[in-house]
């Protein structure tokens, strides 16, 4: 052993031996926790947001004329038009806007349309 590896690898010899048949099994119990944390992370954030979104796109495909809605960007309106990709608001008297289905977040209630 030559100075340059005593620097780089201190005394610990074994560092730089080759791994034994019996350490293939170390490798798979270190992986356990990264595979526990992956499972909590689909669990907790990624399954919720697939239900989610699946919910959100279930709700765009079934609007119809009349259905009160509310877009990313805050507009209340109400569908008066349903294209492929474009949905008409009325948002005013005679004011009539078109904006992506992807825009829309929710249907509002009547409880909430009575109110504004």
């Amino acid at each position: 052993m030559n100075f340059s590896t005593l620097l780089l690898f201190g005394s610990f010899p074994e560092v730089i031996m080759a791994p034994a048949q019996g350490e293939q099994g170390n490798l798979f119990i270190s992986l356990i926790p990264i595979i526990l944390i992956f499972v909590v992370f689909y669990f907790l954030l990624i399954a919720p947001a697939r239900k989610k979104q699946k919910k959100l796109q279930e709700m765009i495909k079934n609007l119809k004329n009349g259905d009160r809605v509310v877009t990313s960007g805050g507009i209340y309106g109400t569908v008066v038009g349903i294209s492929d990709q474009i949905i008409q608001l009325r948002i005013a008297d005679k004011i009539k806007i078109d904006v992506a289905k992807n825009a829309i977040v929710g249907l509002v209630s009547h409880e909430e349309a009575t109110e504004s």
